[in-house]
């Protein structure tokens, strides 16, 4: 007599418990053959207010308690670590844990992305015990997932990627500009509009936010002219000065003519905005 395994019947269970949960909510679940383990369970393609979205995702799901970790649960990534980083659709992880009754998940695309920029990526997608994904929750869940969808088309996957690789989150509506020094460290301009200031990003500095602005810029010789760069250093100091500098960062020249255009081109996004006192 053919016997089914345990583990089949709970790792069901959780496939039906968040098929169930996604389709009261109107969005669209085809579940992936199980014949062979290519890392995703479910395709969900979201819907909103009653229509179907562009939006889709993939999802991994595992049920049972042996999931379970100090921090919450875990789901080992094995061969699919190219896959879920980099496939043309994000991959998210979710947890039934049959104890508890609850699901649990992790983006596992964005900690795999995250990871890869830091130079290792992690064997294992860790889910917060706190992420419950239940109907109090669902909504925020979707809203986060077709964000994180909407970061890979166009101008905003440069966003998103460059968002992973100094560990912020950038908005549609941010100006950022990106360069590589001759010594392969990577830094970006962020101007958020509205702001007085721009954030510099460096990963020599570790990525470290760094509030900078036209008038902290201090170019050597009389190239601070225009915007006021360095108007916050005396005249002595900037004409005789051989290095620039921008808030206690020492720069070299491409760095700073390269920061400088920057200001330039944003200089209408800080226009009329109050500094304060």
């Amino acid at each position: 007599m053919t016997v089914i395994p345990s583990g089949r019947r709970v790792e069901q269970a959780a496939v039906n418990a968040l098929r169930t949960l996604l389709q009261s909510h109107d969005h669209v679940v085809e579940e992936i053959s199980g014949q062979n383990d290519y890392g995703e369970d479910l395709f969900v393609t979201f819907a909103d207010a009653g229509r179907v979205t562009n939006d889709v995702i993939k999802v991994q799901v595992k049920g049972g308690v042996s999931w379970r970790r100090s921090y919450g649960y875990a789901v080992p990534v094995r061969q699919h670590s190219e896959t879920w980083a980099n496939g043309n659709v994000p991959v998210f992880c979710v947890v039934f844990d049959p104890e508890t009754d609850k699901l649990y998940w992790a983006n596992a695309t964005k900690q795999l992305r995250v990871g890869g920029q830091k130079g290792r990526r992690p064997r294992t997608i860790k889910l917060s015990g706190t992420s419950v994904l239940d109907a109090n929750t669902a909504t925020d869940f979707v809203n986060e997932a077709r964000a994180y969808v909407g970061g890979y088309r166009g101008r905003n996957a440069v966003l998103s990627h460059l968002g992973e690789m100094a560990g912020v989150v950038f908005d549609r509506s941010d100006h950022v500009l990106h360069w590589v020094n001759e010594f392969d460290e990577q830094l970006i301009f962020w101007q958020r509009p509205g702001e007085f200031y721009a954030t510099l990003l460096h990963s020599d500095l570790d990525w470290d936010p760094i509030p900078i602005v036209p008038g902290g810029l201090l170019l050597p010789g009389a190239l601070g002219q225009g915007l006021d760069f360095g108007k916050d250093f005396p005249e002595e100091l900037r004409r005789s000065s051989p290095i620039p500098v921008i808030s206690g960062v020492i720069l070299n020249m491409p760095e700073a003519l390269w920061l400088a255009s920057c200001f330039s081109t944003t200089e209408r996004f800080r226009r009329g905005v109050e500094v304060p006192s």
